[in-house]
């Protein structure tokens, strides 16, 4: 098996098994659900789970939510040696899974992919393993991605997090490095470029359906976004 990087989808079925090489995959945008040695729960974008050669794991996902996957035939020396099976990233590291994924839906091209494979092995090298994403902001991370049409004032979210609006911010920002409001229009973002690349639905109706009555206001913000407006992104 060579070291290499991919971008993956999962399905709602779960799926049950091991390989003989390790595994670390970092969400891009949605969750998965898996299950593996004494861990069993939720990893979302700004976390990494690492699958051990061997390891029996069990895991399910949403077919929109989206991961770099790297295939490895040894670990980092800190990975390896914490044994932690999630943790969460920095910005450094999560900054860089949106160029490999533009990276690789690019072009075909060996080189680069060698260059980000050996980057993101630096990266991984340079982690601590910092404590996962409070419980509570996993479950708002889950409840944005099921429910992005919504209205999700910030009152809302607090109360799915069980947290003043105001401690709410604060914890958010500090974990995942931006405000929660900001997080909901990446991911809303995100889920409309997954939608006007993987389907026909013209973009009025996946503007409604990342929680947009006013496509006018949809197409700007999708523009300063993506540098784009959706109208220049096929499927």
């Amino acid at each position: 098996m060579q070291n290499t990087l991919s971008i993956r989808s999962y399905s709602r079925q779960k799926v049950k098994h091991s390989h003989g090489f390790h595994q670390v995959v970092l969400p891009l945008r949605g969750v998965i659900h898996l299950e593996i040695d004494k861990y069993k729960g939720k990893v979302a974008p700004g976390e990494c789970v690492v699958i051990t050669a061997l390891s029996l794991h069990q895991f399910t996902a949403e077919t929109q939510a989206r991961f770099v996957v790297a295939d490895l035939t040894e670990l980092p020396k800190n990975i390896a040696t914490d044994q932690s099976s999630v943790f969460a990233i920095n910005a450094p590291l999560l900054h860089f899974l949106s160029f490999v994924e533009s990276q690789l839906q690019h072009q075909v091209n060996k080189a680069l992919e060698q260059m980000c494979f050996n980057t993101l092995f630096a990266l991984l090298g340079e982690q601590r393993q910092v404590k996962q994403i409070d419980q509570r902001l996993q479950n708002v991370i889950e409840h944005i991605d099921t429910h992005i049409s919504d209205v999700m004032p910030i009152e809302t979210l607090a109360q799915i997090a069980c947290l003043s609006p105001t401690q709410f911010k604060k914890l958010f920002k500090a974990q995942l490095g931006i405000p929660p409001m900001q997080h909901v229009i990446k991911m809303r973002m995100e889920k409309a470029q997954a939608l006007l690349i993987h389907t026909d639905s013209p973009p009025h109706i996946i503007a409604e359906q990342v929680g947009y009555s006013d496509y006018t206001a949809f197409s700007r913000r999708f523009t300063q976004h993506f540098g784009l407006p959706p109208s220049k992104i096929s499927n």
